[in-house]
């Protein structure tokens, strides 16, 4: 870059991390903010559920004992994979480990400002012509707040840190405890009791699962179109969806009802941007985040870029190219786009998902089976080195292994042997 440009990145978790590491190697000017006291996101893990010692919401979902349900051989970064053969599933205390030392190796550490919670975030000037951003942030521990102006920002808090919990008839009746997956951490305190679990993606079926160590009776509710192949304990069973709740328990779609101390929502998250001020031009309906280029440039604002909102993805891999190519517009490595061109794209790619294949707008950021397309995209447009596709072809082989067994899949063992293949070696 001619000048030093400021970047602003929220948050030093995965994302975070890897946006500070890419723009400092850019040559920018770069500040990170991050309302935790050490890097790692979603990764730290703490005791503490509902508000921190600040007032703010406990920002980690992370519970006792969680393991990765994705081999490591596809969860490092493309230029900085993690260490150690023998074990693909590792715990998340390792995963936390390997993401500090990947700040560490990349001098990210001197650039992050821990226990600094961003309240705004504010363009000035024009869409098209030339503007900054003016950010509000707070300093917890002193509490003062400060401003500072940057020329871009990368916005990288995560999408799984706020709950996302139904609604349905009869849920104010009921006289059990409602929970979010959210704020579960061990299975002791649901000991002797019974609990519903709804929702059968990777945290309803690992909690279920943890859960019947514990409870007496544990029900997994799902509409999932198969069954999961996995083999559960004796006293988990499985229901299709709730339509009703009662005072004490369920009435669920087959007709059959049951009594429950504990209702326990595993519903996913939403995501949101509290700090983004209604002039940044982002709306967030259902899940689906607009409008956005490639799922990651503000089409309004394009120097703010979005780090890590697809999901079903090799996360660390997916979020490296993100902002590797987010750098390359910005710099000018690469013409930006128009926003009439960047429009037309986004629009083109979302009639596809809407109107052709019938998605809805919570898909509106999945890729599963569409993810190799997508790298490759991102990589074309801005001339970068495209993901090896073995990442790819081992995320999908590996995906669906919590439902089909949950219980040994993480026994598994992987090997990449070159940029398309992978073995299974135990």
């Amino acid at each position: 870059m001619d000048t030093k440009k400021r970047v602003v990145i929220i948050g030093a978790g995965t994302a975070g991390l890897c946006a500070a590491k890419h723009s400092i190697a850019a040559g920018m000017d770069v500040t990170v903010f991050e309302q935790m006291s050490q890097p790692g996101g979603t990764w730290v893990y703490s005791e503490d559920i509902g508000k921190d010692k600040y007032g703010l919401q406990v920002h980690t979902s992370m519970y006792r004992g969680l393991r990765t349900n994705l081999p490591k051989e596809i969860m490092g970064y493309p230029d900085f994979p993690i260490p150690g053969e023998g074990v693909s599933y590792i715990p998340a205390e390792e995963m936390l480990a390997f993401l500090q030392s990947y700040a560490k190796s990349f001098g990210v550490n001197s650039h992050i400002n821990f226990n600094h919670h961003v309240i705004r975030v504010r363009p000035v000037g024009q869409p098209d012509g030339p503007h900054t951003w003016e950010v509000m942030v707070k300093d917890l521990p002193s509490d003062e707040v400060h401003t500072y102006t940057f020329d871009f920002v990368f916005v990288c808090n995560g999408h799984y840190h706020t709950p996302f919990l139904a609604r349905y008839p009869g849920q104010d009746d009921f006289k059990g405890r409602i929970q979010h997956s959210h704020d579960y951490r061990c299975p002791e305190p649901y000991k002797g009791q019974a609990v519903l679990v709804i929702g059968a993606g990777p945290s309803g079926m690992d909690i279920a699962y943890d859960i019947s160590k514990c409870a007496v009776r544990v029900t997994l509710s799902h509409h999932l179109p198969e069954q999961p192949k996995t083999i559960f304990p004796n006293n988990v069973t499985q229901r299709p969806d709730p339509v009703r709740f009662t005072a004490d328990g369920a009435i669920f779609k087959d007709g059959t009802s049951e009594q429950f101390d504990v209702i326990l929502y595993c519903t996913g998250y939403r995501y949101t941007f509290p700090f983004l001020s209604v002039d940044c031009g982002i709306s967030v309906e259902e899940n689906f985040v607009q409008p956005l280029y490639k799922h990651c440039v503000n089409i309004n604002y394009p120097t703010m870029g979005f780090a890590g909102l697809p999901f079903y993805v090799c996360a660390c891999q997916m979020i490296d190219l993100q902002v590797r190519f987010c750098v390359k517009l910005w710099s000018g490595g690469v013409p930006m786009p128009s926003q009439k061109e960047m429009m037309a794209d986004t629009q083109r790619e979302m009639e596809e998902r809407f109107q052709k294949r019938g998605y809805k707008k919570r898909h509106a950021h999945m890729m599963g089976p569409d993810q190799g397309k997508y790298y490759a995209d991102l990589a074309e447009c801005a001339g970068l080195v495209p993901l090896k596709p073995v990442i790819t072809k081992l995320h999908n082989e590996s995906s669906q292994k919590f439902l089909d067994d949950l219980t040994n899949f993480r026994n598994e063992v992987y090997k990449i042997i070159d940029d398309e293949t992978f073995v299974q070696v135990k």
